[in-house]
């Protein structure tokens, strides 16, 4: 490892990065010093523009990747090498507002039986009977459990937040048989060596088991494992629990992420239908 890497990575410790963040910012400064094949701190700004012009028009990748690279190029130069006067913010992609995929109940469980591996359908279940995140799901400690309140503590996700979520007494049953076959004193979901292992099973895994499982299951929607999150949240406000609660459970900082769910539902489609047929027959 290079001592400018060993410093970025450093950095990003003491500012309480995630290792996942890490990871990313780490993986945006090597692949910008292998596009030029020279150290990153010898990179001038303009060269910077290029390589992002590379990115968007050559490999178009999406905003989302871009935007992970920019943050990284940037703190690498911004705050390791204390470079002032940059002015890299003008390349962070344009935001594009879409609504979420929303699958419909009948349609997650089409898709969830459709998963062949017991480990894949038990992760993806509690994933969407959870409003997990992906890295959430596979990364449940046996810790993580709080079967008296039937409750997930979930420690540390994302932005460095503590949150609990309810625990469906079916979920809570299944987690424990999962357990059962594996014994892990940690993980609910252990990696490779299952009872040995010493880290959870990764996210490659289960995206791939989602994605043969929304292929057999024949829904015609482009769902992935996120959209698990976002359907869970959008039948929670279709049954008529409150837009804060589950903000809370989200762990969403702004009530505006969440209200997002509110513009999808479909008792919100059935009101502005009934509005508009109102309006119309005024008119006629």
């Amino acid at each position: 490892m290079t001592p400018l890497r060993q410093r970025m990575i450093e950095d990003m410790q003491l500012r309480g990065f995630s290792p996942g963040t890490q990871e990313n910012y780490v993986r945006a400064v090597r692949d910008l010093a292998l596009y030029y094949a020279k150290s990153p701190d010898l990179i001038e700004q303009e060269e910077i523009r290029t390589y992002f012009l590379h990115l968007k028009n050559e490999k178009q990748l999406a905003r989302s990747t871009c935007t992970v690279a920019l943050c990284g190029i940037k703190f690498f130069y911004e705050i390791t090498l204390k470079q002032e006067g940059l002015k890299l913010a003008i390349l962070r992609p344009r935001k594009i507002y879409k609504q979420p995929v929303i699958l419909s109940q009948a349609e997650v469980y089409q898709i969830l039986t459709h998963i062949r591996q017991p480990k894949y359908r038990v992760c993806l279940s509690t994933i969407y009977g959870c409003g997990l995140r992906i890295s959430e799901g596979t990364g449940l400690r046996v810790a993580h459990i709080d079967s008296a309140r039937g409750q997930l503590h979930l420690q540390q996700s994302k932005g460095n937040k503590d949150r609990r979520v309810p625990l469906p007494d079916k979920l809570l049953s299944n987690l424990r048989q999962h357990w059962l076959s594996h014994h892990h004193p940690v993980w609910l979901f252990p990696g490779r060596g299952l009872a040995t292992a010493m880290g959870p099973m990764a996210t490659s895994g289960v995206r791939r088991a989602f994605k043969a499982a929304l292929a057999a299951s024949g829904v015609n929607k482009a769902a992935t494992v996120h959209t698990l999150r976002h359907s869970w949240a959008t039948h929670l406000l279709e049954s008529g629990v409150h837009l804060r609660l589950i903000q809370h459970w989200l762990g969403h900082r702004s009530p505006r992420t969440t209200a997002h769910y509110a513009q999808v539902t479909r008792q919100a489609e059935s009101v502005a239908l009934a509005s508009l047929n109102k309006l119309l027959t005024e008119l006629a």
